[in-house]
């Protein structure tokens, strides 16, 4: 019997160490060559680590959570054959061992998902985590002979009442009110409807994989970054009514969201603000302003957020921008979003979809110097003028947009001044279309 020491590859990505997320195997288990052994998280994706042999587990590198450094031990497997022969295999083994990319990409931002809101994605790696207690909540079964609705005795239930202890106000059928009243009396002696007070028991998460990534990028983006946020309100009723139309007439095409609409606008907009379309590298103290848009859409998954980048999206219209946000939202929920889908972006849009609320403050996805946060349209009574020295009242569909930018690049009279721009874009939708 001979050991053979796998030892973590160089994954090609610049790296100079990898996080367990997940192992797959235990110490003396037996495994078979290409057997998936262990994920590994770099700063752009997941990998999958196979074993290049068969043997026994003898040794593992350290528990999940832990750092391993490119080149060090990962496992100790025990092989059947020459010690010679295990030491030559184990030479040769690094740079030909199978890595997959797995995906999730933690080029994040803090706030979730685009109007394209992902199904969970599949985790590949458990957490370590304490796992509370249950909590024992047994209410007491209603009596048989009483006399009650359906809906009471689940109400009841739900409450943890003996419906033997209450007494009916008329006859003999419990009703709603006869358990109103018994809560009133019983609230007095101390009673707390089970499900409003039940304790449970602390857990501990530890914060590894992803979170632990988002952790980081979200510290180190507000520690650099002093941020300012700029919220205007955006009237898309008639926005709303063209991509009624288009949606009407698409065939067999993606079914238009606002986002492609927004992205469409924002493409339109930025060449007279390249402030915005920018990555600044503050160590070397350097801006790049871009002259493509590769947008990052914030989506939110259950390992986390991740960044998927639309490239080039000034080339694509409508359409072909509702088709890519389908393929990489789909991308993410099968983990297969590639490295090069993961990073590079020059702007981020986030919005939290029906859920977007009043306005958002999003933080910045460094290196990048801005993030666009459309937030929940909502209906409301507007006046508008009528043409004949008055106004009228109408049903208007208004949305906030809020922008964050790093002010260290962006001037507060530039963000406004972009906003005011893509107002003007979606309020007038048939601008979008309208060539140069």
């Amino acid at each position: 019997m001979a050991r053979f020491n796998f030892r973590l590859p160089d994954i090609g990505e610049g790296i100079s160490e990898a996080e367990i997320v997940a192992w797959h195997v235990k110490v003396g288990d037996r495994v078979e060559e290409d057997q998936r052994i262990a994920d590994m998280m770099t700063d752009k994706a997941t990998v999958e680590m196979e074993s290049p042999v068969s043997g026994t587990v003898i040794e593992l590198a350290g528990e999940v959570g832990d750092q391993v450094s490119i080149g060090s031990t990962l496992v100790v497997i025990e092989i059947e054959g020459e010690e010679e022969a295990a030491s030559e295999i184990a030479a040769e083994t690094p740079g030909e061992a199978v890595i997959e990319p797995a995906a999730v990409a933690v080029e994040s931002v803090s706030h979730p998902e685009l109007s394209t809101k992902s199904e969970p994605l599949p985790v590949r790696a458990e957490p370590v985590e304490a796992r509370p207690a249950p909590v024992e909540s047994v209410p007491a079964e209603p009596a048989r002979h009483v006399l009650a609705s359906p809906a009471v005795r689940a109400r009841a239930q739900d409450l943890g009442i003996d419906l033997a202890q209450v007494k009916p106000a008329e006859g003999d059928r419990v009703r709603h009110a006869d358990l109103d009243a018994y809560l009133r009396y019983a609230s007095g002696q101390g009673y707390h409807a089970p499900h409003a007070s039940r304790a449970r028991a602390d857990e501990q998460i530890k914060v590894i994989g992803m979170r632990r990534r988002i952790a980081e990028n979200m510290a180190a983006a507000k520690r650099n970054i002093p941020h300012f946020t700029y919220v205007d309100e955006i009237d898309v009723s008639e926005l709303e009514r063209v991509r009624a139309d288009l949606n009407a007439s698409r065939g067999g095409r993606p079914k238009l969201t606002m986002l492609p609409l927004l992205i469409v606008a924002i493409c339109r907009t930025l060449p007279d603000f390249p402030m915005l379309n920018a990555r600044y590298d503050d160590e070397a103290g350097v801006v790049t302003r871009s002259g493509r848009v590769h947008l990052g859409m914030a989506t939110q998954t259950d390992a986390g957020l991740t960044v998927p980048v639309i490239r080039d999206a000034q080339d694509k219209n409508i359409w072909q921008l509702a088709a890519e946000i389908t393929r990489l939202a789909e991308a993410a929920r099968a983990a297969k979003l590639k490295p090069e889908e993961l990073g590079g972006g020059t702007i981020t849009v986030t919005s939290l979809g029906p859920l977007g609320g009043i306005a958002t403050t999003p933080v910045i996805n460094r290196p990048e110097v801005a993030i666009i946060g459309p937030n929940k349209i909502v209906e409301r009574p507007v006046f508008v003028d009528n043409g004949r020295g008055g106004d009228d009242i109408v049903r208007a569909k208004l949305m906030n947009l809020s922008i964050s930018c790093d002010h260290r690049v962006v001037d507060g009279w530039d963000a406004a001044s972009y906003v005011q721009a893509l107002k003007k874009l979606l309020e007038t939708p048939v601008l979008l279309f309208a060539t140069e």
